[in-house]
């Protein structure tokens, strides 16, 4: 009866022996042998018999691919057949022998686990880029051997290595050698935590392998001709502007190289179009070699007394190194074309990140590709101090594999100076790596020393290969120094003394490259001098011509040239937004209506049976003006894409665009229902999705309020805002309207003149955003609309609160009303002189006045007006209704307190209008360091005295 050592064992159980010391003992005829402390075990225990197996499973596929006294052994004796196993001498040898073994396997594992924590990564051999100068005991060959005469010993290689390429057996030195230079060379392998199988053999291959990672003749020239490139570019700019400020990228040129790389195998792989984010450390670098944006363009943003042309509708323009393009150059290496953007970014180093991925889900989802995941893709290019220390990192990280944001994956390259302006890493982060936080997504890293092109040029490869196979994201830790302080001005001996004396003898990575190159006989001196001289030629004639230049253009630095769009003063569309009442109603009741196969929660049931029977009453909520906007939209063949936290049900349970069958688990997989990407049979898709909890702010600062002004970016992007004074305490009263109000561009003391409906889509279009705040779900329905009805793009800031609104507020010929006015019998013609006061108001503090004026029996002495944009200011509008009530002051209630909210934004504009002759009261919450009271209590009473002084015209 066969039987097999695993059999045997009641329970496998193997052992930690890594840390056991191997130790030279007597050995059988024919066979040295190792023992330690597990020798006295029973050669057939649980720590042994997987091992065991395993050999005698390859030795009976191939005799001669285990070692000579497994061999011996297994021919010899009798295992396999039924047979007592006792402690025989044989036995005990055995396993000494076995234990060897499974020390050797558990010194490989080891070095594929930690080795890459003393790799040789640092150029400068001052620092550790783990921030641990200690060598892990299990890396030190001390631990495993007693004697120099183990190292001659062969050992059968396990399968979880590669490292002898058809080679089965190799001698205890060369496994130790091949281990130093595959995990602890110029390249820390940082793979370990990786979870799935296929990817930990895959990428374990990728370096493993012998020969694997080198380039050839042709490779190691092309890495030389773009290393010349990179550093003659910054050479240049330094003699020729020595003090400018540029962020060049000294100590790390080979950045431009390994984004060449990496474009370079992703084209070869399919990609046709890369979209890159980085801050401003090597940027013009990497636009002048990688984007090849031609070099006068570049030169001419020297010239301190060039204007920045921007034509009829672009802004002010930026930094030269703030700024973004895009290109569609020929790529030889996969002989088509690709496209690269470089997105513009500010001075927040990370707060493209999130932008970059944006942009390429939407590239991805337009791409006429069958496979737009493996067409477009992203980079990231980081600096360690911002990547280890801003949270947006995190938060990008997060969406990586998320349904709905993921970009099929990103290839982040950290340009890790081993500084953070002064800080030292050591002050700058907890974690041991910068790029630690890859791990959360168990995303491979890769950590190189910038100073081996080489081995920079083979990790932009593997990771360009791994982004096509996996389709997930990778991280390249690009170990370097920055040859100069934070700029080019900045002296950074002050606090790091030691760094740069080092870095003031060090010779550059192309001095080093050319070295190795010319003794390799690779190329000569003489060739080397050849193209660097070239390229600084070309750098001269460039420099030439920019000095003729006499103005830049902002085509020339925008990242998304949307064509499409009006770049005149054309201003001849229409106002209306309305629809066929008839496409309303199908749309509505499309969306109270429950397909067959999903059964809904009971409470969801009564919520669309409500919805319904507004719906036939004429009538609409929220909700319902919401969907007819998006459905409407979609019948047009507008793509319509709703993301944020809760989105899909409503933070208010509101919305319930996506219906969950309830008969099904979790457990056992969703049955959903996106009703309105199933509403016409030819329609643009919905994309709703909930996402992370991000709440990153800077992005409204940096991108959306400012972004057209600085880098001529348009962005359709509407930011809904839920905002309401309800005695929610301070977290969850106000979306902060002030701040947004701070951030528009118009000039309170101009009025425009806006006595046509052209005049006020041209006031929408010269500035630089919207802020709206619906009062009826019929102007929130309108004003959707409106963002994509024009020929540009403007951001919208919606806050909003609940109410009804008739269907036929809807329909074609209607349009969004800027302002609501009062439509009562202050109102009515032979009232108008006898109201006493005019209030205006935003939102829902409405419906408390206009109920508490009734209740007073107020109607004929107060008016209440709406502004429901509240920018741009609808200066007409507001001119009509002040003139409409001759003898009434001026009131403007707010929820928020007095320095909050939109007061210090309306107060002078209303002021202005009335020629100064009528100054607008003010009557609201006193001025507060907190948004809102604390309790309910307390909310009441700060809310009844508000309306009571409002409407006291006394």
């Amino acid at each position: 009866i066969m039987y097999r050592a695993s059999q045997v064992i009641s329970r496998l159980r193997l052992l930690a022996v890594g840390s056991s010391r191997l130790k030279s003992t007597v050995s059988p005829p024919g066979a040295k042998s190792l023992s330690s402390p597990l020798a006295k075990d029973s050669f057939l225990n649980g720590s042994n018999a997987v091992f065991i197996d395993s050999l005698y499973d390859q030795w009976k596929a191939d005799e001669e691919s285990v070692d000579p006294s497994w061999r011996k052994y297994f021919s010899e004796s009798s295992y396999g057949i039924d047979s007592t196993v006792s402690g025989t001498t044989e036995q005990l040898n055995v396993s000494e022998t076995v234990t060897d073994h499974l020390n050797v396997q558990s010194l490989i594992r080891y070095y594929q686990h930690l080795g890459h924590h003393i790799a040789a990564l640092d150029p400068l051999n001052l620092y550790n880029a783990d921030l641990d100068p200690s060598i892990p005991k299990e890396l030190k060959l001390q631990t495993y051997i007693s004697s120099d005469e183990d190292l001659q010993r062969y050992f059968t290689l396990p399968i979880t290595t590669s490292i002898g390429g058809d080679v089965k057996t190799l001698k205890l030195q060369e496994i130790f050698d091949r281990l130093r230079r595959i995990y602890c060379g110029s390249i820390g392998v940082d793979y370990m935590h990786i979870t799935d199988p296929e990817t930990f053999d895959w990428i374990r291959d990728k370096f493993e392998k012998p020969g694997i990672s080198e380039l050839s003749k042709d490779d190691k020239l092309k890495v030389l001709r773009r290393l010349i490139k990179s550093v003659g570019f910054e050479n240049f700019l330094n003699q020729k502007w020595s003090t400018e400020k540029r962020f060049g990228s000294e100590g790390c040129e080979i950045i431009a190289p390994a984004l060449q790389e990496v474009i370079d195998r992703s084209a070869q792989l399919g990609v046709d179009n890369v979209i890159v984010g980085m801050s401003h450390r090597g940027r013009l670098n990497v636009i002048a070699n990688v984007a090849k944006q031609p070099l006068p363009k570049i030169f001419s943003r020297f010239k301190k007394n060039l204007s920045f042309h921007n034509g009829e509708d672009q802004g002010t323009g930026d930094v030269k190194y703030h700024l973004g393009m895009f290109t569609k150059t020929y790529n030889e290496a996969a002989n088509k074309d690709v496209t690269f953007t470089m997105a513009a970014n500010p001075s927040h180093l990370e707060a493209v990140n999130p932008i970059v991925q944006g942009r390429t889900r939407a590239e991805q989802f337009f791409h006429s590709g069958e496979n737009p995941e493996k067409n477009v893709m992203s980079i990231l290019v980081h600096g360690d101090a911002a990547f280890a220390g801003q949270g947006v990192v995190y938060e990008t990280v997060q969406f990586s594999n998320v349904d709905n944001y993921s970009t099929g994956g990103t290839i982040h390259i950290v340009v890790n100076n081993q500084i953070g302006f002064t800080t030292d890493p050591r002050n700058g982060r907890s974690s041991s790596y910068c790029t630690d936080v890859a791990k959360v997504v168990n995303a491979p890293i890769f950590h190189v020393n910038a100073d081996d092109p080489e081995a920079v040029a083979y990790a932009s490869r593997v990771a360009a290969e791994y982004r096509d196979k996996f389709q997930k994201d990778i991280f390249i830790d690009l170990v370097c120094y920055r040859r100069y302080g934070h700029n080019e001005m900045d002296n950074p001996e002050f606090t790091h003394p030691a760094m740069y004396r080092a870095i003031k003898t060090k010779p550059g990575v192309l001095s080093l490259y050319v070295d190795k190159l010319v003794k390799e006989g690779v190329c000569t001196r003489e060739q080397y001098k050849e193209e660097a001289k070239r390229f600084n030629n070309e750098c001269k004639e460039a420099a030439e011509i920019a000095e003729s230049q006499t103005s830049n253009d902002v085509h020339d630095w925008i990242s998304a040239d949307w064509k499409s769009f009006s770049k005149s003063s054309n201003y001849n569309e229409t106002m209306e937004t309305g629809v066929e009442k008839d496409t309303l109603v199908y749309i509505g009741d499309k969306f109270c209506s429950v397909p067959k196969h999903i059964t809904v929660h009971n409470t969801l049931k009564g919520v669309l049976m409500k919805r319904q029977q507004l719906l036939e009453e004429n009538k609409v909520d929220w909700a319902m003006g919401e969907a007819l906007a998006f459905g409407s939209m979609l019948k047009e063949n507008v793509h319509v894409r709703l993301s944020g936290q809760d989105v899909e049900r409503g933070t208010f349970s509101h919305r319930h665009h996506i219906l969950h069958h309830q008969s099904r688990t979790d457990i056992d997989g969703k049955i959903k229902w996106n009703t309105l990407d199933n509403l016409f049979d030819e329609q643009a898709r919905y994309t709703i999705s909930n996402s992370i909890l991000s709440e990153y702010g800077p992005i409204i600062d940096q991108f959306i309020s400012s972004g057209q002004e600085k880098w001529g970016y348009q962005t359709g992007i509407v930011l809904l805002l839920p905002h309401g004074f309800e005695g929610m305490g301070p977290e969850h009263s106000s979306a902060r309207l002030e701040r947004f109000l701070q951030l528009c561009n118009d000039d309170m003391d101009v009025i425009p003149d806006l006595s046509s409906e052209s005049d006020v889509i041209k006031q929408l279009r010269d500035h630089n955003m919207q802020v709206v705040n619906c009062s009826t779900p019929a102007n929130y329905f309108h004003v959707l609309r409106r963002q994509v009805s024009f020929n540009f793009r403007k951001p919208s800031l919606l806050r909003h609160p609940a109410a009804i609104s008739s269907l036929d507020e809807m329909k074609t010929g209607t349009s969004f009303q800027r302002v609501i006015p009062e439509s009562g019998d202050a109102s009515l013609d032979g009232n108008t002189d006898a109201v006493q006061r005019i209030i205006f108001c935003t939102g829902k503090m409405y419906y408390d006045l206009h109920s508490t004026r009734k209740s007073k029996g107020l109607e004929k002495s107060i008016a209440i007006s709406r502004i429901e944009q509240l920018f741009p200011f609808p200066y007409d509008v507001i001119r009509k209704e002040i003139e409409k009530y001759p003898n009434a002051d001026i009131v403007w209630c707010q929820e928020e307190p007095k320095n909050m909210g939109a007061w210090t934004f309306i107060q002078p504009r209303v002021y202005n209008i009335t020629g100064h002759l009528k100054l607008p009261r003010y009557v609201g919450r006193k001025s507060s360091g907190s948004v809102a009271a604390g309790t309910k209590k307390d909310h009441d009473l700060q809310q009844a005295e508000l309306l009571a002084e409002a409407l006291d015209v006394n």
